[in-house]
């Protein structure tokens, strides 16, 4: 079986998504499906300096780069248009069995979902919560008109609709979609383990061997929720603990922030440290005590799955999929999107920290035995012989 997965940026700087689909064709190719990925070479503001309009191995994967459109409009720059890449889609798209398309209003996968159409090509579509309620409900008006004139007729000629929850699921089922859908989560491979991590990370940020270490890693945007949580923590700024801030966005939004840990009293005990990737990523993740992600809305949250993998108890919001996955098998806090319930749930782990461990191990034990990327695979392959024989 040849598939290839379109997605409109495999950049680190546009968050999870990119990062889970390197990792799931990784698999699939462990597996002997012949995998690809066609894709630009955005890098947000910037671009890739990759080889383009080759096959090439990127982060141990083949990938077909094309460049991107990159006026000086951010909207248009956002919308990932690449001529190159739909001349080659029409001469080589037929190359293989089947498509698997990542994420949608973007010019890479509606284009993508046109051609196979035109071609008959069966094509499976992975929103990755870009239909969810949340997301829809930003810049609504433009997103209702591009679903009306273009979206709608690709979604509803695909083979099957691929959801990373049943979060999502649901919610988008309220759209009256015509394809199948089944749930298929990202997985993860487990980085390497830094034995002295929690010594290291507090040498790092210059604080004592006790100090509690709350995290939070991912894109700083206005979706994650973050005024609550900073919110929550200065209302425990009279207990001891240490912030670490890991994520970029846009500078208008990190100045905001900047501005809100200065009011609510803990800018002093906060440490930035921007994107992280590597071994700081990983230093980050195993040296801290709590993991936090109070999001409006995560079709799954990939960065909480790296959380729990390593040990660290979570606190997430309801609009973190993962969340009932935390509450069935007690990984961590609920907490309601309230600076109130954040706060209480932060409390409580900084009450009890030993229970909080605890959680934070029974976590890894759950996400080595369900959601390993080896484990996704075999899922993935089943559903697409599913998907590849259902008829146009």
């Amino acid at each position: 079986m040849k598939v290839l997965h379109v997605i409109p940026s495999i950049a680190q700087v546009r968050g999870g998504t990119s990062q889970a689909t390197l990792e799931m064709v990784k698999a699939l190719r462990s597996q002997g499906v012949d995998a690809e990925i066609a894709t630009t070479n955005d890098n947000g503001s910037d671009l890739l300096e990759v080889p383009l309009q080759q096959r090439i191995e990127y982060e141990q994967v083949p990938v077909w780069f094309f460049p991107r459109f990159s006026p000086s409009i951010k909207s248009l720059r956002e919308f990932a248009f690449s001529r190159q890449l739909t001349t080659w889609l029409w001469q080589h798209i037929t190359d293989y069995d089947l498509l698997h398309v990542h994420a949608i209003f973007s010019y890479a996968s509606t284009v993508t979902m046109a051609i196979a159409r035109l071609r008959r090509l069966p094509y499976v579509v992975q929103p990755h919560g870009l239909l969810c309620n949340w997301s829809l409900q930003q810049a609504a008006s433009k997103k209702q008109i591009y679903l009306t004139l273009t979206e709608y007729a690709n979604l509803n000629h695909s083979q099957a609709l691929v959801f990373t929850s049943q979060q999502e699921q649901q919610q988008v089922s309220q759209l009256g979609l015509k394809p199948p859908s089944f749930i298929l989560p990202l997985g993860l491979d487990l980085p390497s383990p830094i034995p002295d991590a929690r010594h290291r990370l507090r040498q790092l940020l210059n604080v004592p061997e006790d100090e509690p270490v709350i995290l939070f890693m991912s894109r700083l945007h206005p979706k994650k929720g973050l005024d609550y949580l900073i919110s929550a923590l200065g209302k425990l700024r009279d207990r001891r603990f240490t912030f670490v801030l890991a994520g970029s966005g846009s500078s208008d939004y990190e100045a905001e922030i900047n501005n809100l840990l200065v009011s609510v009293g803990i800018d002093e005990r906060t440490y930035r440290s921007g994107f992280v990737e590597g071994e700081m990523k990983d230093l980050l993740m195993q040296g801290a005590d709590i993991f936090a992600l109070t999001s409006y809305s995560e079709n799954f949250g990939v960065a909480v799955l790296e959380a729990m993998a390593v040990g660290l108890p979570v606190v997430v919001t309801p609009g973190v999929a993962l969340a009932s996955v935390v509450e069935q098998y007690q990984l961590g806090y609920v907490a309601e999107l309230d600076v109130a319930a954040i706060t209480s749930a932060i409390q409580n782990y900084l009450d009890h920290p030993q229970a909080a461990k605890q959680m934070g191990n029974y976590a890894r034990q759950i996400i080595l035995e369900h959601y390993t990327w080896e484990r996704i695979a075999t899922q993935m392959i089943n559903a697409y012989t599913s998907a590849s024989l259902i008829e146009n």
